[in-house]
């Protein structure tokens, strides 16, 4: 047998041993899932004479050919040889990082005064637009300062009033709007694309840190329900409406580079043209890491366009045809024969997993406003808090300077 069939044994072995959960039985045999999903196999692993019970042992094993059940075993345990020939196991140790606690203690104790000082300092530089008619209005950077703020309190309109109070007397808004004005002003439809540019503007602080980014998506629930009536059972039937976040974030730091806001049930993967496009206006991408919902060639060009390589991976029904383009195909082989080298990058998409939990954790799961247009400035504006929070973190612990220009 050759090396490439025993190669694609072992990689496939790799995909078991990091998809399935392999168990041992009382009697110390290994027990692996079959990957069709029917039942599950009996490997022994004793010695130098690894068994197994699937058919192609039965039928290749005499050759001494490891099957990819013997192979997800060997990887599982982490075995290796010593100097004398014989397989000895090593415990599989998790990696943990140092956490600079002194740093850490204070970024959090200074977070509230510095996250007014910084929003104030971004607030300032929106354009006041020209009012022709009308009672006079309070300042768009004032009410921008106070939707923020009430967000990262995570505090009802009528609670957030001190906060405000607060803020008036450093001199960071200029007066204390009534609550009801904050609400109506997160409603206004306007200041959607005015939030989704102080995003981009927060994260520009950590430019020339992040080069590897990651991209996925995320449910916010709502207060609404959409209501109907099942004919079939003769009742009628609610369901929370949720909006869904996409985002682009550094896998460093989990500062946010781009987002969009779209209704619970959209497709993911047509918005990671638009996040990788607005990315790059301020980074250099390198790398970027996606699930498979992001899997297309219109998506692997735009991330190669970016001067990135994608780590996407490929669907079960992908294959390399003649008529492939030249690039998929080349990204289609490395994915298949260099599976453990893929991953290693690929995994890096969990820091976008951590970024929602971030953000949800500090600022909410929920969105609390009952308007379309608000759910959606809501959202925007947890994220810009979390944002601006992280180049707080950054600046104890990296020295950065808080630079949104």
């Amino acid at each position: 047998m050759n090396a490439q069939t025993i190669e694609a044994r072992k990689q496939r072995g790799l995909m078991i041993a990091q998809t399935c959960r392999i168990t041992k039985s009382p009697k110390g045999d290994f027990l692996v899932p079959s990957q069709s999903g029917r039942g599950r196999y009996v490997v022994k692993y004793e010695g130098m004479s690894p068994f197994c019970n699937c058919p192609d042992f039965e039928s290749r094993g005499i050759l001494g050919v490891k099957c990819k059940h013997i192979w997800a075993v060997e990887i599982t345990i982490n075995k290796h040889l010593n100097r004398e020939g014989v397989p000895v196991a090593t415990k599989t140790l998790r990696v943990t990082y140092q956490q600079d606690w002194r740093s850490y203690n204070l970024a959090q104790i200074n977070e509230k005064e510095l996250f007014m000082k910084l929003l104030y300092d971004m607030c300032q530089d929106i354009e006041e637009p020209v009012q022709t008619f009308g009672r006079p209005k309070l300042p768009i950077y004032d009410m921008l300062f106070a939707s923020a703020l009430k967000v990262y309190t995570t505090f009802s309109l009528r609670r957030f009033e001190s906060d405000m109070r607060s803020a008036m007397e450093s001199d960071f808004v200029s007066r204390v709007p009534c609550f009801a004005s904050v609400g109506h002003f997160m409603q206004r439809g306007d200041i959607t694309p005015i939030l989704i540019d102080m995003i981009a503007k927060s994260a520009l602080p950590l430019a020339s840190i992040e080069t590897d980014f990651a991209i996925d998506s995320s449910g916010f629930a709502t207060k609404r329900y959409a209501r109907w009536h099942d004919f079939k059972y003769g009742k009628g039937k609610d369901v929370r409406i949720w909006l869904k976040a996409h985002l682009m974030c550094g896998t460093q730091t989990n500062i946010v580079t781009a987002a969009e806001i779209t209704e619970g049930y959209s497709n993911d993967t047509q918005y990671l043209p638009q996040l990788v496009n607005a990315t790059k206006l301020h980074f250099d991408i390198k790398e970027v890491s996606a699930d498979k919902a992001y899997s297309s060639k219109n998506n692997v060009e735009t991330i190669v366009e970016a001067g990135g390589t994608p780590y996407i991976p490929f669907k079960k029904n992908m294959v390399a045809r003649a008529r492939t383009p030249r690039l998929w195909k080349k990204l289609f082989h490395y994915f298949q024969l260099q599976r453990e080298d893929f991953l290693q990058h690929y995994h890096k998409r969990s820091n976008v997993e951590t970024t929602f939990h971030m953000i949800k954790s500090k600022f909410g799961t929920q969105i609390r406003s009952k308007s379309k247009n608000a759910e959606i400035n809501e959202v925007l504006l947890k994220i810009l808090c979390h944002n601006i929070c992280v180049v707080i973190q950054e600046m104890y612990e990296r020295g950065i300077e808080a630079n949104f220009s």
